[in-house]
């Protein structure tokens, strides 16, 4: 294990520091600071406004350098600014750390070992928030946090809330950010994660001072909402852009073909599983939702956890050749339900007149053509998948 002198030179060749954004967190701050002082000599304390003794304490340090402002402007602002400064003074990476006391700074080897491993990396802290003593909003707010960044990037994150982290400042510049409070540490990593930058995450010990001791300025109902608009924000931008995108940059590297027998041979997935994915490519391929069709297909795949490309594929069923069959197979399985009028298939035409008359047939049959016909091809599909591929 390595000493804290030569913890010191690792971070000084790594051109590391460490950021403690604050705000009226005196009761813990001075302890926070000299902590980290035991590991790093390179510290920044961005102080947001506070209105306590704060500065007072920032003042006995001599050997810290502070970033302060008026007025109190949020931790994403305080971040930022943060960054910009170490940017400025020629760091490569940032170790950020809450003031609160909740985290411990001899973890910051842990994030010197994991950088060395994947160089300009986000690297974040996960707590464990099984432990005794984590407030229940916490521990929701964790989980709901957690379940959102996966959907919006497809990484799974043990904790994407910590404050304790590692940015890699260079790989970073040029991003333009628009939140400024505590939803901006969902916003930086979705982002980074848009951009390519890889997301991991490293083990770290969490204290929870009693209730009567803590000192918290996270508001529940404005921030849980500022962070709800932030992901509804994010959801639809990963629905219309980032997941299409994601999809078409990787099949740029291979052929479809290539990409194709790889999913087939995927020993990690089962054969029913496959066939679930090409059962879903047909369902929505067959809606008629037309020019939006690979979206929904990819983002619902993407939703339940099935394999992109066999469902990619399976959509196309709708391709210029095979549209009017299935439209007059919609129109056709639409006669057949109640209230239909059967001789509307005799006389199929494509004037707005027919199609106003006859849209609620049109769509109700087309419904019912998707399920029919996901269920036949997927029942297929898993058939030739049991004869020609044995499943590992």
């Amino acid at each position: 294990m390595q000493n804290l002198a030569e913890i010191k030179e690792t971070l000084k060749s790594l051109r590391c520091c460490i950021i403690i954004p604050t705000y009226n967190n005196s009761s813990t701050l001075k302890k926070v600071v000299e902590e980290v002082q035991q590991y790093a000599d390179d510290v920044i304390v961005v102080n947001d406004g506070s209105t306590d003794t704060t500065s007072g304490i920032l003042l006995s340090f001599n050997n810290i350098d502070v970033v302060s402002y008026l007025p109190n402007k949020g931790k994403g602002i305080a971040l930022r600014k943060g960054f910009k400064h170490a940017s400025d003074k020629g760091f490569r990476y940032a170790i950020t750390i809450d003031s609160d006391g909740q985290h411990f700074a001899d973890d910051i080897p842990v994030f010197i070992n994991k950088i060395k491993e994947k160089e300009d990396s986000v690297i974040i802290g996960a707590r464990n928030m099984a432990q005794a003593g984590i407030p229940g909003k916490s521990s929701f707010g964790h989980k709901f946090s957690n379940f959102w960044f996966r959907f919006e990037t497809g990484i799974n994150l043990p904790d994407t809330q910590s404050g304790f982290r590692l940015y890699p400042l260079e790989a970073l510049k040029g991003m333009r950010f628009f939140t400024s409070k505590y939803e901006f540490e969902i916003e930086v990593i979705v982002r980074a994660a848009w951009r390519g930058i890889a997301i991991d995450s490293v083990p770290v010990k969490v204290y929870y001072a009693p209730k009567d001791e803590r000192v918290s300025h996270f508001r529940p109902f404005k921030d849980f909402s500022r962070v709800s608009v932030l992901n509804t924000v994010l959801v639809t931008l990963a629905i219309v852009y980032y997941i299409p995108i994601r999809l078409i940059k990787g099949l740029q590297k291979k052929s479809i073909r290539q990409h194709l027998i790889h999913a087939i041979n995927n020993k990690e997935e089962s054969n029913l599983k496959k066939s679930y994915a090409i059962a879903l490519g047909v369902f929505v391929g067959i809606l008629p939702i037309w020019g939006y069709q690979l979206i929904a297909a990819l983002t619902l795949a993407h939703f339940l956890k099935l394999n992109k490309i066999l469902t990619a594929v399976a959509s196309n069923i709708s391709i210029p050749p095979a549209i009017p069959f299935i439209i007059y197979l919609s129109f056709l399985m639409g006669s057949w339900l109640p209230g239909s009028d059967a001789s509307s298939t005799k006389e199929l035409s494509f004037n707005w007149e027919f199609i106003s008359s006859n849209f609620l047939q049109y769509l109700a049959g087309s419904i019912c053509l998707s399920f029919i016909a996901s269920i036949v091809i997927g029942t297929i599909a898993y058939g030739a998948l049991r004869i020609f591929r044995r499943e590992g």
